[in-house]
């Protein structure tokens, strides 16, 4: 009996012996599984950032080192931003820069382009709806305001929203609160708001197009975009970004851009 008794220990703890080696092997599968999510992880934020890094906008001129300093005066704040210039000039890439070096980096950054939603459709895309609100609401949707929750919410072609969807976005700016359409619960939304626009919105407010008042909460901190043709001294550092970005991606090796290529760049329109 006394053999018996010690061959039962000898396998109790044998059993209990594999099962803490398999619950070692198996955490340290987990562990490296986890380690090499963080790794994926950070190599995306990572490649994010260098794409929308301030520095990877092409340009040593004055006026482009004004943008920049811009983008780093206001980026650490949560004023209200409007980028204005010319269509091509990289309005939307501000906007990223802007996002990506405040606090609010490791939240969505949700660009809407207002010109692109048509008219009937602009407050439930925005706002979202309830289920009912209209024909085709056959459940809650949830809007860009609500999934930019903690993040940035960038408005491009800013100037082509009506004056009544202008009413409700004063109302979200001012209340920091949205009502979906068809409901009647206020919900609070922790935003930062950035628009762009190629419009004259001076203009628009004279023609009664934008609300002065809506003029007026957008235009806190006013960053401008100056065309190509106004900073020439760029034209040369862009060539070559382009030249060596597109020869990689063509399998090309192309090194030097001739002489009378960089002077029909340089005397452009733009």
């Amino acid at each position: 009996q006394g053999d018996d008794k010690f061959d039962d220990v000898v396998k109790f703890f044998g059993i209990v012996s594999l099962m803490i080696s398999q619950e070692i092997k198996l955490t340290k599968l987990l562990d490296k599984e986890t380690e090499s999510l963080k790794t994926e992880n950070l190599k995306l934020k990572n490649e994010l950032s260098n794409k929308y890094n301030i520095y990877n906008m092409i340009g040593k001129s004055y006026e482009i080192i004004d943008v920049y300093n811009n983008i780093q005066l206001v980026a650490s704040s949560n004023a209200n931003v409007i980028i204005r210039g010319e269509s091509g000039t990289g309005k939307e890439l501000v906007a990223h820069a802007i996002h990506n070096q405040s606090q609010r980096s490791k939240s969505p950054f949700i660009r809407i382009n207002c010109a692109a939603i048509p008219e009937n459709l602009i407050e439930s895309e925005l706002f979202g709806y309830e289920k009912g609100a209209f024909t085709d609401a056959v459940g809650l949707k949830i809007g860009k305001f609500e999934a930019a929750n903690q993040g940035t919410i960038f408005l491009d072609e800013v100037g082509e929203l009506k004056p009544q969807i202008q009413v409700k976005l004063l109302r979200v700016l001012q209340e920091r609160e949205i009502t979906r359409v068809g409901g009647i619960e206020s919900i609070k939304v922790d935003v930062r708001l950035i628009t762009a626009t190629n419009q004259d919105l001076e203009k628009a407010v004279e023609e009664n197009i934008i609300r002065e008042d809506f003029f007026y909460r957008l235009n806190v901190f006013p960053i401008h975009l100056p065309p190509l043709r106004q900073r020439k001294t760029d034209i040369i550092l862009l060539a070559e970004h382009f030249l060596e970005k597109y020869s990689k991606e063509n399998h090309k090796k192309i090194n030097v851009i001739s002489a009378d290529v960089i002077e029909k760049l340089y005397h452009y329109s733009w």
